[in-house]
Formats: structure tokens, C-alpha cells, sequence
């Protein structure tokens, strides 16, 4: 071999050690920035590689503020401490470097126009030649890196040293663009965990479902968490109160907003009797500690289900919509601003209040998510639409009724939160009922889905409430007997065993008597086609009805607008 071929083959081999140092070198960096959780300690590190690589005095690594109106120091090396200096995105040779995406060599620092000497000034280093490259991806642009003054020779950096901080400056921006991306996707699963509890809290302040009341409530959130809420619960006196509100915003915030709302009026409903004075108390709790600009429209109200009759009081809310027995409509409007306004002048007196008579009719309370996606439906002004899906779905029992409307509105993607609850007046308004108003005594109120193995807990609550009034074992027994006789037709024959079918009834006393009102809604039967067969007929069926009727003194149906009410009396004995 000749001494040329031998040089040549030093210097191949030589050569192939130094790729394969800078293949090492920039391995080892992508695996650090894969496996670490703190980006800034990661890019230190191989800042450090990287000079000592090249043999540079110090460096540093400048990024893109999330505004992208600043380059900042996140990592340095060397004798110059410049971490958290704020520059330019167009300053000096780093800012030139990024601007132009492409690596920039100055040889002569004192030489260059874009050179900023006040770093030199502020921390008493002498640059005499720089090595920048910029840290970006295709046209993603990040930051850069910048070396400073290479040890050895003559100090300045040249053109192999260019070359290599370019390629290893690619591969430290993949990296980086690589850690941030999965950062963020851990961020958003973290974010995505965190709503997903608040939206099970929020669902956990929304009332029972399964209790026996005469209103139900429906929520349809635009997002995974909602500004709407709504809530109901039984009160010492016998009333029920009730609240829906919608919170102003978007968000996490809102949603703060609205849990907090939603607990007050749990809270205070139990011990403020007027709606008009328990909304002036969130009113003042909600200004004094919200959001400045966040508000809360809200209905706050009782219903008496023995007076069929409401009292509401609404801030800057949706008009509530009173379906009447007839079919109209009549609407109750807010006269007031909105909760949380504190505006100038506010007293504390008490909301104003509307009282309500429903004579058997179905009280309507809903946000604007309702009215903006039913304004969406074609055809019709926007109230004529509401007031026509009301009125389509009237003879389904009231849970399902609201179920029927919010999928007729909102078949495809809410831009708002929807949310409606309704109230049902019952069979209150019944001539024999309201003759007797004044000697009425409401002994039960059960409202439950039409199943077998519902009528149990029935049978219970009949007897607890009949043991109050001195009742015999033997009027107890007939009333009971009667009751679930009836039950059992309504599931069989009414709902033909359909699980999601309601059933209403109501036990009042009635001086020596107790009436019970039966109530499904479920098609209208022919009373006519409802006879007992013979007796002495043998064969399976028909007796319930016999057995009915043999129990009561009276058993029979009344009109009523949908559905099947049957009043049945007992004299106590």
C-alpha cells in the first residue's frame, strides 16, 4: 500500500468515525427528548453535547414565545449566564438566522452588521465569531441555536462546523417539535379527565329522576360541561320547588359558575319560601362573588300540586310557556335583569313574581338552547315551532315528552346548551275534586314507571298513607286490591308492557271517603268496551275489573285532554 492510499484510507476512516460520533450524538438526543418530561433541562443537555461536539465556548438556545413577538433563552452554556434574555424575533445574528431559515457564519462578530453587543456589555463575555442555526421544521419555525467562539486556532467557526450544527439543529427540532406534541396530547387528556369529572359532578346536582314527581327535567350540553342547570325537590309544606338557569359564557368558567348557582338554590330553597325573595338572595351572593361580566338568567318557583297553582319569579330568563288543557299558549315574561348584575341602585327588595293557576295544564321552562335550535327548524316563526312540538307530543307521559321535543330540535349538533323543564298539572281540575276543595286532604302523591315490580312499593305507600286516617284492615285491604288491579290493566293493556309508560296517583280524603284519581298516558280506551265477564264463565281474564268494582264504591272514568284518568271511591270503614 502507498503512503497516498494509506492517508486516504486514514482519513476515510477517520471520517467515518466522526459520522458515526454525530449519528451517536444526535440518537442519544431525540431518545432524551422522547423519554423526558421537562423540555428545558432536556434542551440543556443537548446543548452541551452539541458545543462540546463542535468545541464552541458557550451557547445558547433561543424559542418562540407562544405569540411568536419574542425569541427567549430557555438554555445556555458556557461562562455568559443568558437564560430568560428576551429578544427581538428580528435581533441580531440569532433573529437573522430565523428570519432567513437558514444556519448563519460569522466569522468576525465585530465585523457583522446584525451583531447586538449589549448581550457583550450586559455580562462582560467577548464574542469574536458566531455559529447560528435555526431550529425549525420545513417552514415550522421554533427558535434557534446559537455557539459562540470555538476553542483552539484562530477562535472562529468554519465551514464544517456550519454543516454539522445545521444537521444536528434539524434533528434537535424534530425532537423538540416531537416532545411538544406529545405534551400537549398528554395535556389534553389530562384536560379531557378533568372535564369529564366536572361533567359527573354536574350531572350529580341534577334531581333524581326516579322520584314520584310531577315535573321532569332535561339537560343536553353543547360541550362535555354545560351552563345549564335545573333542579326540583320536595318542600316541608308540601309544595315542590323547582329552578332552571343558564349561565352567561362558554367553559370551565361557566361551569363553575353553574355549579355554584345550582348549590345555592339547593340550599337556600329549603328555608326561603318565596321564589321573588330566595332569587334576590342568589342575586346578591352571585354579584358579590362571580366573574366580573358573568351572569345567571334563572326561574326560580313552587308548584302546589294540591292547587294545581305555581309561583315563579324569573330573571332575564326565557318566558316559561303554560300549555292550557285547551291547547293555548300563554306566556309569562322576565321583569327583571338577569342574577350577578349588581347594577347601580339594586335594593334587595324581593323579584317580582308571577302566580300561576295550571287548571290541568303542563307549565314549560327552558333555555335559549330550545328556542335557537327549534328557530332553526324550517318553517313557522320561532315561538309558532316551539308551541307546535309542544303540542305534538301532549298525550306521551312527561319524561318522554321532553325527550321527543329536544330530539326533534336537536337532531344534530347544539351550538348551545339545551335544557327544559316541565310541570305537569295533573288531573286537578276535575269538577268533583273542585267542589270538595275545601275538605280535601292530600294523603299521597305517587308518580312511577308503569312496571310490575314497581307496584310493591305502591301497595306499600297506599297502606302507610290509609293507616293515618284509622282505616279497617278490611277498606285498607279493598283499596290496595283495587289499586294494583288497576295498575296491572294500565301496564298490560294501556302501555302493553312498555317500561318507559308513567302512571300518576293521587289519594285525598274527602271527609269520610277517599277518592283516588289513577292517571296513565297511555291512547284513550272506550269505557264502554270495559266490562266484567260472568262469573260463572270459566276461563282466564276479564275479573280485574269485577274485582274493581266490587271493592269501590265507585270506579270510573273521567274526561280528561290526554291520557285516561280513573276516579275511584271508598267510604273509610
Amino acid at each position: 500500500m502507498t503512503a497516498r492510499s494509506a492517508g486516504d484510507a486514514q482519513r476515510t476512516a477517520g471520517e467515518g468515525a466522526e459520522l458515526g460520533a454525530q449519528l451517536e450524538l444526535i440518537a442519544c438526543m431525540i431518545q432524551d427528548f422522547a423519554s423526558s418530561l421537562d423540555v428545558d433541562a432536556t434542551l440543556r443537555r443537548a446543548l452541551v453535547r452539541i458545543s462540546e461536539h463542535i468545541g464552541a465556548e458557550g451557547g445558547a438556545i433561543f424559542l418562540l414565545d407562544d405569540t411568536g413577538s419574542e425569541l427567549v433563552c430557555h438554555a445556555c452554556h458556557g461562562p455568559a449566564q443568558l437564560t430568560g434574555l428576551r429578544l427581538k424575533p428580528t435581533e441580531g445574528v440569532v433573529g437573522r438566522s430565523l428570519q432567513r431559515n437558514r444556519c448563519e457564519l460569522v466569522r468576525d462578530a465585530l465585523d457583522d452588521s446584525s451583531f447586538a453587543p449589549r448581550v457583550d456589555r450586559e455580562t462582560g463575555f467577548t464574542t469574536r465569531s458566531i455559529l447560528c442555526a435555526p431550529l425549525s421544521v420545513r417552514e415550522r419555525r421554533l427558535g434557534a441555536i446559537e455557539l459562540v467562539n470555538k476553542r483552539g486556532g484562530d477562535g472562529r467557526f468554519d465551514t464544517p462546523d456550519m454543516h454539522l450544527l445545521q444537521a444536528m439543529a434539524s434533528a434537535a427540532a424534530l425532537a423538540l417539535l416531537n416532545a411538544r406534541l406529545a405534551a400537549d396530547l398528554v395535556k389534553q387528556e389530562r384536560d379531557r379527565r378533568e372535564l369529564e369529572l366536572a361533567a359527573e359532578i354536574q350531572r350529580s346536582l341534577l334531581p333524581d329522576p326516579e322520584q314520584p314527581f310531577p315535573i321532569a327535567g332535561l339537560t343536553r350540553p353543547a360541550r362535555l360541561v354545560s351552563g345549564d342547570f335545573y333542579d326540583f325537590l320536595a318542600l316541608d309544606d308540601g309544595r315542590i320547588g323547582f329552578a332552571i338557569g343558564d349561565v352567561s359564557g362558554k367553559g370551565m368558567q361557566a361551569a363553575l359558575l353553574m355549579a355554584k348557582t345550582a348549590s345555592l338554590y339547593h340550599c337556600l330553597a329549603k328555608t326561603q319560601a318565596s321564589p321573588g325573595r330566595l332569587l334576590a338572595v342568589i342575586d346578591r351572593e352571585i354579584s358579590d362573588t362571580s366573574a366580573r361580566g358573568m351572569f345567571v338568567t334563572m326561574v326560580v318557583g313552587t308548584y302546589d300540586p294540591r292547587a294545581g297553582r305555581v309561583r315563579l319569579a324569573n330573571a332575564g330568563h326565557e318566558p316559561p310557556l303554560l300549555e292550557r288543557r285547551d291547547g293555548s299558549f300563554a306566556e309569562f315574561p322576565a321583569m327583571v335583569p338577569p342574577v350577578g348584575l349588581s347594577l347601580p341602585g339594586a335594593t334587595g327588595e324581593p323579584f317580582p313574581e308571577h302566580d300561576i293557576d295550571l287548571a290541568g295544564g303542563t307549565l314549560y321552562l327552558f333555555t335559549d338552547g330550545l328556542t335557537e335550535a327549534a328557530a332553526a327548524r324550517p318553517g313557522g316563526g320561532e315561538g309558532d315551532r316551539l308551541r307546535r312540538l309542544i303540542a305534538a307530543a301532549r298525550a306521551q307521559p312527561l319524561p318522554i315528552r321532553l325527550q321527543s321535543i329536544a330530539a326533534q330540535v336537536g337532531a344534530g349538533p347544539l351550538r348551545d346548551d339545551l335544557t327544559m323543564l316541565a310541570i305537569d298539572g295533573g288531573p286537578c281540575a276535575q269538577p268533583e275534586a273542585a267542589a270538595a276543595t275545601s275538605g280535601v286532604e292530600r294523603l299521597l302523591s305517587l308518580r312511577f314507571l308503569a312496571q310490575p315490580d314497581r307496584l310493591k312499593d305502591v301497595r306499600a305507600a297506599i297502606r302507610a298513607a290509609l293507616a293515618r286516617t284509622g282505616c279497617s284492615e278490611a277498606c285498607a285491604q279493598d283499596i290496595v286490591m283495587a289499586v294494583d288491579e288497576a295498575c296491572q290493566n294500565i301496564i298490560r293493556h294501556g302501555y302493553r308492557d312498555n317500561p318507559a309508560g308513567e302512571i300518576v296517583l293521587d289519594l285525598d280524603r274527602v271527609d269520610d271517603h277517599v277518592v283516588l284519581w289513577l292517571r296513565d298516558f297511555a291512547p284513550k280506551i272506550d269505557e264502554d268496551t270495559i266490562k266484567p265477564r260472568d262469573l260463572d264463565e270459566i276461563r282466564p281474564g276479564g275479573l280485574g275489573v269485577h274485582f274493581i268494582r266490587k271493592a269501590m264504591d265507585e270506579a270510573r272514568f273521567v274526561p280528561c285532554a290526554a291520557g285516561n284518568i280513573l276516579r275511584m271511591v271508598k267510604r273509610l270503614g
